[in-house]
């Protein structure tokens, strides 16, 4: 057990990958399977996760990674208006200290179609994640329209549909993998699922 949990190179840091990936998200935690998501890369070892416990829904949602190091703190701003400001390395005690966050994500819902949209501005790169079809289908695309992330319903290698609760997160290569991951958390928690 202890090598899905820690890599054979304990210098190698899956956050930073900018090659393609198709990670498996569980949107449990991995304490109790309470509120929260555990990410598994291709090979099954654990790289992301958010413990929110017992609480859904929280205001201050950290994801770490395998080691339980933060690499982003999630902060709720605005409660009426629905945005959260993600900043960088930090945990719930200092991340009021930060002057500007790293990213912001504004929700959108749009009437017609009852679809909820998020618009993210990342310095000067721009993304919006789009739910598509049943409740957990989702992409992140960039401002050019090219599709950086895909979300879906996990099939096992027999063709059996797993429980809403897993997911498989395919990622394009040349984008930092822990910005998707957060958008991710983010739009978890903007639909109500951790």
């Amino acid at each position: 057990m202890a090598k899905k949990v820690y890599p054979q190179d304990p210098t190698s840091s899956p956050c930073m990958s900018h090659g393609p990936e198709t990670y498996t998200l569980w949107m449990k935690s991995l304490i109790l399977h309470s509120n929260g998501c555990t990410v598994y890369d291709s090979n099954g070892v654990i790289v992301y996760r958010v413990d929110n416990y017992d609480t859904k829904g929280r205001r201050h949602v950290n994801l770490l990674d395998l080691r339980g190091r933060v690499l982003c703190t999630i902060h709720k701003k605005l409660l009426a208006f629905g945005r959260w400001d993600v900043y960088r390395g930090s945990d719930n005690s200092n991340f009021k200290t930060q002057e500007k966050p790293w990213f912001q994500v504004k929700r959108c819902y749009k009437m017609v179609t009852r679809k909820i949209t998020c618009q993210i501005t990342v310095e000067c790169q721009k993304y919006c994640i789009k739910k598509i079809g049943g409740k957990t289908t989702f992409q992140i695309v960039n401002i050019d329209g090219d599709t950086v992330a895909d979300a879906k319903q996990k099939h096992s290698s027999s063709g059996v549909v797993l429980g809403n609760d897993v997911l498989t997160l395919d990622v394009e290569g040349g984008i930092d993998h822990s910005l998707i991951m957060a958008l991710v958390i983010v739009f978890g928690l903007i639909c109500g699922r951790m």
